[in-house]
């Protein structure tokens, strides 16, 4: 297991490339942007997932499209999905990159999202809305991405840091960002273009 912390010069990273993080941290905007810069298809596991209504595929299903969207020999996957992708699609990936952004980043950015989102009536994979006012219900892990992140953020740390640390992933290298700024600065050294802001 390689791992880099803070990205501080450019590092291979290989062209099969999952990218973690909270909801908001900035997964799909990042793994995008290197999917562009590196010419690698990209996959967003939010959209391969959500059902009309917000309904949840079932497990065999969900697997069957994870398997068929990391089918060829490079992609850059953003999501977490862990359950699911650690043992599907993990094994197949050269990097996996952690947006570890503290707590208030990530619940601004949820706000900041969510709103503009719903203001805009925003069609979310071709088939959901989203409800700003859903946020705001810090008691609901199920519907509040604010209550979710607070909840998960430090089980999630910690199963992130024991996967970088299991001969498991001898073979993987992590990429563990903790700013916006390494953020910026790892997408810097995999290309020519500017980072774009995060939804």
């Amino acid at each position: 297991m390689t791992e880099i912390e803070g990205a501080p010069r450019p590092a291979p990273i290989g062209e099969r490339i999952v990218v973690v993080g909270s909801s908001c941290s900035g997964k799909s905007t990042l793994a995008e942007a290197l999917g562009e810069r590196l010419s690698l298809p990209f996959v967003e596991l939010d959209a391969l997932f959500w059902r009309p209504n917000w309904q949840e595929p079932p497990d065999d299903e969900f697997r069957a499209a994870l398997l068929s969207a990391t089918d060829g020999e490079r992609w850059v996957v953003a999501g977490n999905y862990l359950r699911h992708t650690m043992p599907v699609v993990w094994p197949r990936a050269d990097t996996v990159v952690w947006l570890d952004l503290p707590l208030p980043t990530v619940t601004w950015r949820v706000l900041r999202r969510s709103w503009r989102r719903w203001r805009t009536n925003e069609l979310l994979w071709g088939t959901n809305h989203e409800r700003f006012w859903d946020q705001l219900k810090l008691w609901d892990t199920r519907h509040s991405l604010i209550a979710f992140n607070v909840k998960n953020h430090r089980r999630r740390r910690h199963l992130m840091e024991a996967a970088m640390r299991h001969p498991h992933w001898s073979e993987t290298t992590f990429v563990r960002l903790r700013t916006s700024r390494e953020v910026a600065a790892f997408l810097e050294g995999q290309g020519a273009l500017s980072v774009p802001a995060a939804g």
